[in-house]
């Protein structure tokens, strides 16, 4: 369980921060006793520029700056989604890392991938999506390669968010929200008829194939066991 008492931050911490996620190489940095306030000052001095993702939760800040190993994971998982969509008329609205923040729950993330699909006529004429007074993405897409996501699991389910996809590099784990936690469940919520087994073996293909051969031949497996 994370403490929620909250010693008073450091003033400098923003810059400190700030300074720390600028390597290239992907890290992880944890920083504890960190205020709202300073969370809040931290997004709007790096504002645009930021290619690092934040978790906040209790006071407890985690920043990500991810490899190419993560994001050509990340972004081809997407594009098997946008396929799978696509392939059977399936309204979709993707946002990426959306910063998704509630400043009374105390919680902020931006995740590696986030998507509206049962939602996806509530906010679609919309262009500024706000968590909290809009409703959560019900997908949001965790590549664990070098990082676990643990820490950010319970900020997703304060956000109320129904289903999360993790990936570690070896398979792909499909998450429901259930009693307040997320537990292990053998068919998406979103896609049930999505093996998670089938999206890992194009996420291999993809290396020997390349993406877009790969992502011919995953459009033709929709296909062919969708009756299309």
């Amino acid at each position: 369980m994370i403490a929620t008492s909250q010693p008073k931050p450091t003033k400098t911490l923003t810059n400190q921060a700030i300074e720390q996620i600028r390597p290239l190489a992907e890290q992880r940095i944890l920083l504890h006793n960190v205020s709202w306030e300073t969370f809040e000052r931290l997004l709007a001095d790096i504002g645009d520029r930021r290619d690092s993702l934040f978790h906040y939760i209790d006071g407890n800040l985690e920043i990500m700056s991810p490899l190419s190993l993560h994001e050509g994971s990340n972004r081809f998982i997407d594009d098997l989604i946008r396929a799978y969509a696509d392939e059977l008329e399936i309204d979709l609205r993707k946002l990426g890392s959306l910063l998704m923040r509630i400043p009374e729950l105390k919680v902020g993330c931006e995740p590696d991938s986030c998507y509206y699909i049962k939602n996806e006529p509530v906010i679609r004429a919309q262009e500024n999506i706000i968590v909290g007074q809009d409703p959560p993405p019900d997908l949001v897409l965790e590549v664990d390669i070098t990082n676990p996501s643990d820490r950010r699991l319970p900020i997703y389910a304060r956000l109320g968010v129904p289903e999360v996809w993790r990936y570690d590099g070896y398979s792909l784990e499909f998450l429901a929200l259930q009693n307040g936690e997320y537990n292990p469940i053998e068919h998406s919520l979103s896609f049930p008829q999505l093996p998670a087994a089938i999206i890992v073996e194009h996420l291999q293909k993809r290396l020997t194939l390349g993406e877009s051969k790969a992502l011919r031949e995953f459009r033709a497996w929709v296909r062919t066991n969708n009756g299309r």
